[in-house]
């Protein structure tokens, strides 16, 4: 009896051991790339992470075979699942000839990718989270892993004074304190767990002077405390207002406030083009430059640079002597963990900025509220200068030895939050600050496209503009070979005609809907999908910081890749399609309203635009544009209605520097809205074929780009 017992304890532990250690790290890690593989996005993060699991591999290979206390047939099989593994990265690379090289003996290994290796370890459990992080070695020629500082950036480094360390404000000398014993960073993060209900979420704001900027677009009243506070000398803030309250102004405004400029931006690839453009439209005065790939495009003496997290490492080095005087975080909740490679550059930068500046600017952005996880708070503060690893730095320190109070005392808790919060805590919801902002109103968020379908918009615009071109190059010279005189009223002032403009245009639409070719139907079609994972990853963003969204889509492909993605980032979904029966799509409808673990319901804009209540939310993306106003207002009013409590936003995703834009710009002016903002009032518009539009305004872009300069 004793030996099938024995058996069967063997069976178990080998089951568990199945599903825990290196190897379900390392088959999990390898299937997120093959599936990013053959779904073609491919980012530089991806990339890493093939070249660190291959590593991986490779280091247990080398482990396994090494092993004694290993038996034969352990190690046959350990090796036989390796070698499965191995099978799936290089049929993953064959995919993708960029990442045979990550398998080259020799090949360069960046700090990203050892990074992610340890992050893996960490995971698995095999290498402790206290371990000293690998040191690598330079190669003979220098430190190549690192993308080369911009030509334009060093001009601006030798050539611009104000790159000089300013310790024109120098910081009081630290003084004793007699709670220099203490260890404090517990408590003060327990201090918010211990708030009580209704206790003071954010700093005491002034109240400004004016609404008005530069940019002829007024503040509201909530937006301009920030700027007015940053005006009179408040240098630190983390600015955790709901999204839709517009914390980028506010960022971007107390940066003028405060000449915080050079100022560094950091944030997530998905609002990268968001931030360059709304820094051009509240800054007029300033230049803007986004950091893209190696950085070959980069304007050194940009005032304002945009750089996103994933590529944060290759470009640290010179980021931090660059000379900041004031460095924004956005969607501050990526830096949360203390260990991974992002939160580490975005210190490192941080702690140089204020090696070169008394009092920088710095401000953390997010939507996630405050009591969410209290311990996410100790890299933000570090980040801000509140705290280092250990203890409250010398203003926070003072702030609280003012209270008299130690952890002993009753009251410390609540004295320590208000000591935290007045470092400069701003939380607001939309429902607090409702009279400053419409009922309902559009943001527009444009995004890079990127990977092969990106790649296929492109190409399919530029050929579309060429066939517009020579469409009017034939027509212009068949109206000059029969001398059909031209009305001055037809001729613009760059000498186009803009009657055979509209001609061209109106002829390019007939002759692709008569063969089915690539009109602008089918390229917005294109764009909807080429930014549905970008529009699903900023969805679900947004879910994590307010709770429940309405995701729109026109199209089943739209939907089908948004889900896979909310799959992927954990969050529970339930979609409303044309083809569902009715009673799972009152299933769908109940479960969104009344399931708080529910975060998304994924819509058919022509299944769902009418007929329903979702007014739990106050946030609807839209992920494709409509083509009529009435068809995008139908979507937004599933959430604005009766029964609605707060002010409603909808974030439209828009394809940066594609058609999108255009198209979205015709449909607001067909529409009569005033900017982005919705009043509720519908305004009769002089009727528009906005295709047509589309196609005569990509025309004349394009005639007047080839104008002599």
């Amino acid at each position: 009896m004793a030996t099938p017992t024995k058996r069967r304890d063997g069976n178990r532990r080998k089951r568990h051991d199945d599903q825990t250690g290196l190897m379900p790290v390392l088959a999990r890690t390898v299937r997120e790339v093959e599936q990013a593989v053959r779904r073609d996005r491919v980012s530089v993060t991806t990339q890493h992470t093939f070249q660190a699991a291959a590593l991986l591999v490779r280091d247990e290979r080398q482990r396994v075979k090494a092993d004694a206390d290993m038996t034969d047939a352990q190690r046959t099989e350990q090796l036989a699942r390796l070698d499965g593994v191995a099978t799936i990265l290089a049929e993953t690379a064959a995919r993708r000839p960029e990442l045979l090289a990550l398998l080259v003996d020799g090949a360069d290994v960046p700090k990203a990718v050892e990074s992610i290796k340890r992050e893996l370890q960490v995971e698995a459990g095999v290498l402790s989270a206290d371990a000293p992080l690998p040191v690598q070695a330079k190669s003979a020629g220098g430190d190549d892993r690192t993308a080369p500082t911009p030509v334009t950036v060093v001009q601006a480094q030798l050539a611009n004074p104000f790159m000089a360390p300013d310790f024109s404000v120098t910081p009081p000398p630290p003084r004793m304190s007699k709670l220099a014993s203490w260890e404090l960073i517990g408590p003060l993060l327990s201090s918010f767990e211990r708030a009580p209900a209704g206790a003071p979420a954010s700093m005491a704001l002034p109240e400004p002077d004016s609404l008005h900027t530069l940019s002829g677009v007024d503040l509201m009243p909530h937006q301009a405390g920030v700027v007015e506070a940053a005006r009179e000398g408040h240098r630190t803030f983390l600015l955790a207002d709901e999204p839709g309250l517009g914390k980028t102004a506010q960022a971007l405004l107390a940066a003028d406030a405060a000449n915080a400029f050079p100022l560094l931006v950091v944030v997530p690839n998905v609002v990268k083009s968001s931030w360059a453009r709304e820094a051009e439209r509240w800054l007029p005065r300033r230049t803007t430059t986004v950091v893209h790939g190696q950085g070959e495009d980069v304007y050194g003496f940009a005032d304002v640079i945009v750089i996103n997290y994933e590529i944060l490492d290759r470009h640290a080095a010179w980021l931090g002597r660059h000379g900041f005087r004031g460095m924004v975080v956005d969607e501050a909740h990526f830096i949360k963990s203390t260990t991974s490679q992002r939160s580490r550059h975005v210190l490192e930068i941080a702690d140089q900025v204020r090696s070169r500046t008394a009092r920088p600017l710095m401000m953390a952005l997010t939507g996630t509220p405050l009591i969410n996880d209290v311990d996410d708070f100790r890299t933000i503060w570090r980040f801000l200068g509140w705290t280092d690893e250990k203890k409250p730095r010398p203003e926070l320190m003072h702030a609280l030895d003012e209270t008299g109070l130690t952890p002993l005392d009753p009251g410390f808790f609540t004295a320590a939050r208000q000591a935290v919060v007045d470092r400069g805590i701003v939380r607001r919801r939309k429902a607090d600050v409702a009279r400053d902002i419409p009922a309902r109103r559009i943001a527009d968020v444009p995004v890079d496209l990127e990977g092969e379908d990106g790649r296929s918009v492109r190409d399919a615009e530029r050929a579309l503009v060429r066939r517009l071109l020579d469409r009017y190059d034939h027509m212009v010279k068949a109206r000059d070979e029969a001398r059909v005189p031209v009305s001055a009223d037809s001729i613009d002032a760059d000498g186009i005609d803009l009657a055979l403009v509209r001609r061209a245009a109106a002829a390019e639409r007939e002759d692709n809907e008569e063969k089915n070719g690539e009109n602008v139907f089918a390229m917005v079609r294109r764009i909807g999908k080429a930014k549905a994972g970008l529009a699903a990853d900023f969805t679900a963003q947004l879910a994590r910081n307010v709770g429940k969204v309405v995701f729109f889509a026109k199209h089943l492909d739209v939907m089908d890749i948004a889900e896979e993605v909310f799959a992927a980032r954990g969050l529970k979904t339930v979609t409303i399609r044309g083809d569902q029966t009715p009673a799972a799509r009152k299933a769908a409808i109940d479960a969104f309203i009344n399931d708080p673990d529910v975060a998304v319901i994924v819509c058919s804009v022509t299944a769902a635009g009418v007929g329903l209540n979702l007014q739990v939310a106050s946030n609807v993306v839209l992920a494709e544009l409509s083509w009529t106003d009435a068809e995008q207002r139908q979507a937004i009013d599933r959430v604005h209605r009766i029964g609605q409590t707060e002010p409603v936003t909808a974030w439209r995703v828009l394809g940066a520097q594609t058609i999108d834009s255009r198209i979205a710009e015709l449909i607001d002016a067909k529409a009569g809205l005033a900017g982005r903002a919705l009043d509720g009032i519908d305004v009769e518009a002089e009727e528009t074929d906005v295709q047509l539009e589309a196609l005569v305004g990509l025309l004349t872009d394009a005639l007047r780009a080839r104008l002599p300069r």
